[in-house]
């Protein structure tokens, strides 16, 4: 399509703008670069809302305070949000000329994503994924109503009263197999029946009642991960999860073991493979994680650390460094100097390394430490050094940490009024 004239005139929510057509032919936002290629006015009513060919206006019914705040990223190549608007809103506004999240300065970044996660929003370019789901929703509506409604029984303990029950059922059942996988480490645990499997300490005899409590704790959990990942949306998805991951980690320890003890049957065979079994036996201990489902407490932890991993990278670079730097010396102070008379603790770097990170730490269990001048000096700067190095990040992480908490709580107090209402219902 051929224009009219040179001079491009963009009217975004009543502000005007004038620009030529070269500049519009680079311009960096992409919905009005792609004024220059259109070549039927169909095409050019698909880019804008509407158009003069008399004065080569483009129309464009959108905010035009955004606009502006857009237009000094394109002049100035610095992208923030605007004040007193949404986060969302604004960054709507962003896909609509093309921009995306990474255009932001870090800052509003991460405002951004802190929203996104509380509101759990997620835009497509045009709104076309969105569309369609609903589209696909009409159709399937009836059909589908129940899966949802089973998925978010499972998977969100404050959706219904049902859900709330099911996630007490679960609660209780991770305790009640915590406290047999603890009490059967216990030397006073056998009883006088089972002094004929004295010599096996961890026994997966199911005649045993301890055997029979550890079948049943096993049999809901792997009947409740079956159930969610039926139901579940996407299947891909789901088996992606962190908590789905520590599931199946924290069920198939128990399968395999019967599987070994049906295979080498209950006899001397089974010390053989008694290490193995321990190792997955202990591996059971991952079911406290699931408690992270139905508790504020872990589920702002898991929040804190995915938001803080650069910090906590930081926080691991520090301890590293001076670790590295400090064994180097105390070995050299405590032993480098005297190899005949020196501290045998520190006779390499790598035992040095942990007398550093004991005492960085402000633990020091006392199990080695230095004795000459030099190195108790340095044993000093090595403690309040640690103290210093662990202070700067964890500022950051506080602070993430108590909004990240908010977020669960408000999010916990949104879930918990429709629990309400569709218990008084």
């Amino acid at each position: 399509m051929k224009f009219g004239q040179r001079i491009f005139i963009l009217n975004v929510g009543g502000t005007r703008y004038a620009f030529s057509k070269d500049v519009i032919k680079d311009f960096p936002l992409s919905r009005v670069s792609r004024l220059t290629k259109c070549v039927s006015e169909k095409e050019v009513l698909d880019v804008c809302d509407d158009y003069d060919r008399e004065r080569n206006e483009f129309f464009f019914d959108r905010h035009s305070e955004a606009f502006g705040f857009i237009m000094f990223y394109v002049q100035y190549g610095k992208l923030r949000f605007l004040p007193q608007m949404c986060e969302l809103s604004f960054y709507n506004e962003m896909i609509y000329w093309g921009l995306e999240s990474s255009h932001l300065d870090f800052c509003c970044q991460r405002r951004l994503d802190d929203r996104m996660s509380d509101t759990y929003t997620h835009f497509s370019e045009e709104g076309e994924e969105i569309e369609e789901g609903e589209e696909r929703g009409d159709i399937d509506r009836s059909q589908t109503r129940w899966l949802e409604r089973m998925r978010k029984t499972f998977e969100e303990p404050t959706s219904s009263v049902a859900a709330q029950i099911l996630a007490s059922v679960s609660v209780i059942f991770v305790i009640v197999s915590m406290v047999m996988l603890c009490a059967s480490t216990m030397p006073d645990w056998k009883t006088a029946e089972s002094k004929t499997m004295e010599e096996h300490r961890y026994s997966d005899s199911l005649e045993h009642p301890s055997g029979v409590v550890e079948a049943v704790c096993i049999g809901w959990f792997t009947a409740e991960c079956i159930v969610r990942f039926i139901v579940s949306r996407d299947k891909c998805e789901f088996v992606r999860r962190p908590l789905n991951i520590i599931d199946l980690l924290a069920i198939t320890p128990y399968y395999i073991s019967v599987a070994m003890t049906i295979l080498t049957g209950e006899n001397s065979q089974l010390q053989r493979a008694g290490v193995t079994l321990r190792v997955l036996r202990m591996m059971r201990i991952f079911w406290v994680i699931k408690l992270a489902r139905h508790f504020l407490g872990l589920q702002t932890l898991g929040l804190t650390l995915r938001r803080c991993y650069r910090e906590m990278m930081m926080l691991l670079v520090f301890i590293c460094v001076a670790m590295a730097i400090f064994s180097a010396l105390a070995q050299l102070l405590e032993h480098g100097l005297d190899l005949e008379a020196g501290n045998q603790d520190y006779a390499s770097i790598p035992a040095a390394c942990w007398w550093v990170i004991i005492s960085m730490t402000t633990v020091g269990y006392g199990d080695m430490y230095p004795i000459t001048v030099p190195g108790r000096v340095l044993g000093g700067l090595c403690v309040v050094s640690g103290i210093v190095l662990l202070a700067l990040p964890i500022t950051f992480i506080y602070h993430s940490f108590v909004q990240c908490y908010h977020e669960v709580r408000l999010r916990s107090a949104r879930c918990t009024r429709s629990l309400s209402a569709e218990f008084i219902n």
